[in-house]
């Protein structure tokens, strides 16, 4: 057995009572694989209910062009 233990993920939008905005793009590439893909909540750490939010801004902001589908 090892001593490690993962340090508990943090929803960012819970910990900043922000709310998930799809015309927000710099928040939200954070959420988005160099493939263009959209991280899981595993990888992002945020809470069931802002990842099903942050998922839907993401394919609205490409929908409306202000986001790309693959990040650079």
């Amino acid at each position: 057995m090892s001593n490690y233990e993962p340090r508990p993920k943090v929803c960012l939008f819970c910990k900043e009572n922000q709310e998930v905005d799809f015309r927000d793009a710099n928040i939200l590439k954070k959420f988005i694989r160099i493939s263009g893909g959209i991280e899981s909540r595993r990888r992002t750490g945020l809470c069931a209910k802002h990842q099903r939010k942050a998922s839907k801004a993401i394919k609205t902001a490409r929908q409306m062009a202000i986001l790309e589908t693959k990040v650079k």
